[in-house]
């Protein structure tokens, strides 16, 4: 990593501070924990059996899970990837931006590792809250008891992981359009297209081809009763795929675009 790489990477976190994106990662992040911890303390009469159940964890996971990877995770990777790179547009600096002593490659990618950084720490948080969804329970009302089944580590990496990869196609797509396109409603508009379209292809046996499915196919094939279509080919792989297309085409769109900003 060159010295130059680096500071525009501490530039580009800075300008984060100043932005909704941020807000957007934390409130994402714990919104569902939230959520799960006050009805828990409401309606506590069954919490002593639901924290003596061996698939505690399991079942917590799978029901936190539910809204962040069919609604939040998308609606968030597409709002915050597009405040981001909307940011140069938003204040009129991307001239004053060019005239700094660096290559349309490290503008490019620093932004591009700021959003993926971000994209990191919702997930971080997310199981940070996923934790103290059990623990706020336990501590507030009277008589529950510590989950008695273990942590399944391994599960919360594994997924935890996984949607992280299904995740990138939004974001190196939403990413490509933002910088392209001065109007922000471009970016948005397109991502909530793209969004609906994935719902309305979960049956089709070839909604993989729609990327913005992957985060949703995810999960719900955890669901025994689903009647989402299979997907023909590794989502994962397909993610991945994608995250590369999508990225080298707005790189290439980057450097080759006449005006620059």
């Amino acid at each position: 990593m060159t010295r130059s790489f680096f500071n525009s990477l501490q530039s580009e976190w800075l300008k984060t501070k100043r932005s909704l994106a941020t807000w957007i990662v934390l409130v994402g992040a714990f919104f569902t924990p939230v959520i799960i911890i006050v009805v828990r303390i409401i309606y506590h009469d069954t919490l002593a059996t639901s924290y003596a159940s061996p698939t505690f964890w399991a079942t917590l996971w799978r029901n936190a899970w539910e809204s962040i990877a069919i609604f939040l995770l998308p609606m968030g990777s597409i709002l915050t990837t597009s405040l981001i790179a909307q940011l140069e547009y938003k204040n009129n600096t991307w001239k004053q931006l060019h005239t700094l002593p660096l290559s349309l490659a490290t503008i490019f990618f620093s932004k591009l590792a700021i959003i993926v950084f971000m994209l990191v720490q919702f997930f971080v948080l997310f199981n940070v809250g996923i934790y103290l969804a059990a623990l706020v329970p336990y501590l507030v009302v009277a008589g529950v008891p510590y989950p008695t089944a273990p942590i399944p580590s391994d599960l919360f990496v594994r997924e935890t992981l996984l949607f992280f990869l299904d995740t990138l196609p939004i974001v190196g797509l939403q990413y490509l359009l933002s910088l392209h396109y001065k109007n922000f409603l471009v970016s948005i508009g397109t991502g909530v297209i793209l969004w609906i379209a994935a719902l309305g292809s979960l049956k089709w046996k070839f909604g993989f081809a729609v990327p913005y499915t992957y985060p949703i196919f995810n999960y719900l094939k955890s669901l025994p009763d689903n009647k989402i279509a299979a997907p023909l080919v590794s989502v994962h792989v397909m993610a991945v795929i994608y995250f590369v297309v999508f990225v080298g085409v707005g790189f290439w769109l980057f450097v080759s675009k006449r005006e620059k900003g």
